[in-house]
């Protein structure tokens, strides 16, 4: 049986900064455009953390039955491929977090707007098909293309909609960098995956490009960035703080330029967390003040 410290392990918490990031951005831009509800903001959390949660336990699952994640891969623990925990635990844990971020969602829906409920379905259902089903998306090299939307464009925009009533185009362009950030993590885990997915068949877009593509890409999406976040500086002035988190992203960068790979690029998607809430932290600031 899985004890609670590889339970929690399993949850991905470096990860997690996906889910926050894009709410405090979202939520500092609603208190800039005076339309901050501080309780949807909390709910709009919960639900944001429920689904990452959710979809890290559909993964692992998923995967794991499959046959795609192994004992011998490196990064967090997979619950279901080393056996510590049986396949229906792992699913059960998946669909309660989907559940839970339902029902907190359907609050959000009932004081907000009812077509909420169907981005929330679409939420859920490419959380569960990213490695779930017959023909998982995640399988055809999609996973980024997912991240940056649901994660980036519906988390940020639907966090300041919920509050405003409305989805101005601050909150779109706000979205960009804070869905491109997202991506920057999945880029570095596939890129640290990219011989035991191609073993397995797993067509990600790190396994497509290549590792010296997937490395470009990485490097290229953390300065796109922080390109669209100061282009919003005419608006709200003080967005070039983001610029204080730019000796955060060194490391990682440095790490994937230099040919790393393996266990290092572990440390490198830790890196690229930190630097994910620094950002995000900043962004939020800038947004806030200006």
């Amino acid at each position: 049986m899985a004890t609670v410290g590889e339970w929690v392990s399993g949850v991905r918490p470096r990860t997690l900064p996906n889910s926050i990031v894009p709410v405090a951005v979202g939520s500092a831009l609603a208190f800039a455009l005076e339309g901050f509800v501080w309780w949807k903001a909390l709910l709009a959390m919960a639900v944001a953390l429920a689904l990452q949660v959710g979809v890290n336990f559909a993964n692992d699952y998923s995967d794991g039955v499959k046959g795609t994640d192994t004992a011998e891969r490196t990064g967090p623990v997979r619950l279901t491929a080393t056996g510590l925990a049986p396949p229906r635990q792992v699913l059960t844990a998946a669909l309660g977090s989907f559940a839970f971020a339902g029902a907190v969602g359907l609050v959000l829906v009932a004081t907000s707007s009812w077509w909420l409920l169907l981005v929330g379905a679409a939420a859920i259902a490419a959380a569960w098909y990213y490695t779930g089903g017959r023909t998982p998306y995640g399988y055809r090299g999609l996973g980024e293309v997912s991240v940056f939307v649901f994660f980036g464009l519906v988390a940020v925009v639907g966090t300041v909609f919920v509050q405003l009533g409305t989805a101005p185009w601050q909150a779109w362009v706000a979205a960009v960098p804070v869905g491109l950030l997202s991506c920057s993590v999945l880029v570095i885990n596939n890129l640290r995956d990219i011989p035991t997915d191609r073993e397995t068949g797993k067509i990600t877009l790190a396994v497509r490009l290549g590792e010296a593509g997937t490395r470009r890409l990485f490097a290229g999406g953390l300065t796109l960035a922080y390109v669209v976040a100061l282009s919003l500086t005419p608006v709200f002035w003080w967005t070039p703080l983001v610029l204080l988190s730019v000796p955060l992203a060194v490391p990682p960068v440095r790490r994937v330029l230099g040919g790393q790979v393996g266990r290092d690029l572990v440390l490198g998607l830790g890196e690229t967390g930190k630097l994910q809430l620094a950002f995000g932290a900043l962004f939020s600031l800038g947004l806030l003040l200006g």
